[in-house]
């Protein structure tokens, strides 16, 4: 005996006309759209050379400015003092004018005043984002 399965109406009723057009208008599109990026390229400009340019998309990296029981900077674990700190805040600022941020880490032993120093250098630079975090003698 012999078994007949019914497949439905369904499958019969789907037009596959409307998908096709939109795949042959998906492919005359992109044809149209490479030939103009090609054309772009071809163009003849001198461009100019950027040998310190940074692209904007990348993310700045923070500063972390770290002070001492004594009042030292260290900043990339080098040791600098106040003026040698403040261009490299201002360079920084430079290099990421909108973006950039600083967190300034004290030993709980530092004076405030060497904290209010390293506020006043990232004022100075045009850095509005930086904050003051306080550690213990033994992080530092």
């Amino acid at each position: 005996m012999a078994i007949q399965i019914n497949r439905g109406r369904s499958l019969g009723l789907l037009d596959m006309t409307p998908m096709m057009d939109m795949v042959f208008n998906l492919l005359i599109f992109f044809m149209v759209v490479t030939q103009f990026e090609k054309s772009e390229r071809d163009l003849k400009v001198l461009l100019p050379d950027g040998s310190e340019a940074m692209p904007m998309t990348v993310k700045p990296r923070e500063i972390f400015i770290n002070v001492d029981k004594d009042g030292r900077y260290f900043v990339r674990s080098r040791q600098v003092d106040a003026e040698e700190l403040g261009k490299l805040l201002t360079q920084a600022a430079l290099n990421n004018p909108a973006s950039q941020s600083v967190i300034i880490r004290a030993d709980k032993r530092a004076a405030w005043d060497y904290v209010a120093t390293a506020m006043r250098l990232c004022n100075q630079a045009g850095i509005r984002d930086y904050s003051a975090a306080l550690a213990d003698e033994q992080a530092l």
